[in-house]
């Protein structure tokens, strides 16, 4: 008898063809829309009605995923996960934005809901497997599940999944794993899935969409303006809107270009002092101030096996970026530190560290500090 399969269906392009390749594979598949944000209970909760979502692309999803299912001939449910979404990762979020850092929710996303309160879902109601539209692949060896990075560097999301278990990991597949975007696009075409094969691919965390990140947010964490200073000489250079908004190597929105005696090369976000409400940046001749020889990290998850003392590993401390070279020089139970074989520059507290042997993916943590030289 075919497995059940639970498939997060999302109104999306990936986890469409994810549906149709399990499919071709034999499993018995259900499609399911994950509802995770609700701005009006969310409002509700926070005793302010006025704040309503009326951006919120979510029904027009769901639409998108029902006609995938009709196409593709399998059931759809929807199941809400609300408020597991307010408790473990937006206010996750709000508290690491108060403590002036710049989090991740998407990682927590995958951690606390599509990973944990969807599979619960899914055995609850009794299917033996979880699949996503993640770009990610897993391999196992005498029982013993490795997540591994896609084919597909380019969309490799092995990053979003670093603090999944090994349970999670055992209980999931990844169709897309050993194909690239393309391709995916190539097959939603032949099948003609016109709901969503031209859609653009999704940019953002998850329940801000496409709208201004700093607007947004400003609905949860009122903006209190204050000083812009150059780290280097501690001159005023202008206001910000909210030392809580901005991200350490940020460039853009901070307002203080063309000053008198500097070049064009622009200025970007070195430190934040939350408590005194100062913005710290620097010129772009001087990006020494953004290098860093090492790193901090606590909130350690490992999905099989930790790193170990003096090897040389690979990491990212952000999407998309390039692996670098690092060696772990001290771990416990509750944090490690990586030294840097070349400086890494923007290192941000709040963001996550994903550490790497090669294409395996050993998990990881959340950045505490940079160590500066």
């Amino acid at each position: 008898m075919a497995k059940k399969v639970l498939l997060g269906l999302s109104g999306g392009v990936d986890s469409a063809v994810s549906a149709y390749l399990l499919i071709q594979a034999g499993y018995d598949v259900t499609g399911c829309f994950m509802r995770n944000w609700d701005a009006m209970a969310n409002d509700d909760i926070l005793g302010n009605p006025t704040l309503h979502d009326d951006q919120c692309p979510q029904e027009k999803d769901f639409e998108d995923a029902k006609k995938v299912a009709e196409k593709l001939g399998i059931p759809l449910l929807r199941v809400d996960f609300i408020e597991e979404y307010w408790q473990n990762v937006f206010q996750y979020a709000l508290s690491e934005y108060r403590a002036g850092r710049t989090p991740n929710p998407d990682i927590f996303c995958n951690k606390y809901i599509k990973f944990s309160a969807f599979l619960d879902f899914a055995h609850q109601n009794g299917f033996e497997l979880i699949a996503m539209g993640h770009y990610a692949k897993k391999s196992e060896k005498d029982g013993v599940f490795s997540l591994l990075k896609a084919d597909d560097r380019n969309k490799d999301q092995s990053y979003f999944l670093s603090q999944i278990s090994q349970e999670q990991l055992a209980a999931c597949l990844f169709p897309l794993g050993n194909i690239e975007k393309p391709q995916v696009r190539a097959i939603a075409q032949k099948l003609q899935l016109t709901s969503v094969m031209n859609k653009k691919d999704s940019t953002g965390i998850c329940f801000i969409g496409e709208r201004h990140f700093k607007e947004f947010l400003q609905n949860y964490l009122p903006a209190h303006r204050g000083q812009i200073v150059d780290i280097k000489t501690k001159n005023v250079l202008g206001a910000h809107d909210g030392v809580l908004y901005y991200t350490i190597g940020q460039r853009k929105g901070l307002g203080i270009g063309g000053i008198a005696g500097h070049t064009d090369a622009g200025w970007f976000v070195v430190d934040k002092d939350v408590k005194n409400n100062i913005l710290y940046v620097a010129s772009g001749d001087d990006n020494d101030y953004l290098a860093a020889d090492g790193v901090i990290i606590n909130q350690l998850n490992w999905i099989n096996q930790p790193p170990q003392i003096d090897a040389i590993y690979q990491a990212k401390f952000r999407y998309r970026q390039l692996d670098q070279q690092v060696q772990v020089i001290a771990l416990n139970e509750n944090e490690i530190t990586l030294k840097f074989l070349q400086p890494v520059k923007a290192i941000t507290p709040g963001q996550a560290a994903v550490i790497y042997d090669h294409d395996i993916c050993l998990g990881g943590g959340i950045i505490v500090n940079a160590i500066k030289r």
